[in-house]
C-alpha cells in the first residue's frame, strides 16, 4: 500500500484536479536526460540504476519514482511506503527543482509544504487497515 502523488506541471490557479478542463495537457517537465539530471541533483541519494523506475530510500520510508521512458517526460508518479514527514522534503525539493506541482492522487489536491494532511490521513488509514506494525 503506498500514498501516491503525482509531479506535474499545473495552471497558477488550480488546487485540485476538478479544476482541470477536461482537455488539460501538462507542459513537460524536460527531456528525460534532463529530468534525471535534475532528479539527481535535487535528492543526490536517488538510485536511478533504472532510468525509468527510480527508488530513495529514507530512514523510515521509500519512494518509487515512476518516471517512465517517454521523454519528454510528461509527469512522475512518486509511490511513497512507511512513516515519517521527512519524507516530504525530497517530494517538495523534487518539485521545486522540476518546477512542478504535487499532486495528491488520493484527495485530488495540489499540496504545498504548509499544507500536507493528505499523508497523514494515508498513514492512518494505513494503519487502521493493517495494523501499526506492517508497512
Amino acid at each position: 500500500m503506498s500514498w501516491d502523488v503525482l509531479l506535474l506541471r499545473l495552471p497558477d490557479d488550480i488546487t485540485s484536479v476538478q479544476q482541470l478542463p477536461d482537455a488539460y495537457e501538462p507542459a513537460p517537465l524536460g527531456r528525460l536526460g534532463d529530468v534525471l539530471a535534475t532528479i539527481t541533483r535535487a535528492v543526490p541519494e536517488a538510485d536511478l540504476s533504472d532510468p525509468t523506475w527510480g527508488e530513495i530510500l529514507g530512514p523510515t520510508w521509500s519512494m518509487e519514482l515512476n518516471i517512465g521512458s517517454d521523454d519528454p517526460v510528461d509527469s512522475i508518479m512518486l509511490h511513497i511506503r512507511g512513516s515519517g514527514d521527512d519524507v516530504l522534503t525530497a517530494v517538495f525539493s523534487l518539485a521545486e527543482a522540476l518546477h512542478c506541482e504535487v499532486l495528491d492522487c488520493a484527495e485530488g489536491d495540489v499540496i504545498t509544504p504548509q499544507q500536507t494532511s493528505g499523508w497523514h490521513a494515508f498513514q492512518q488509514y494505513r494503519d487502521q487497515a493493517l495494523g501499526p506494525t506492517v508497512r
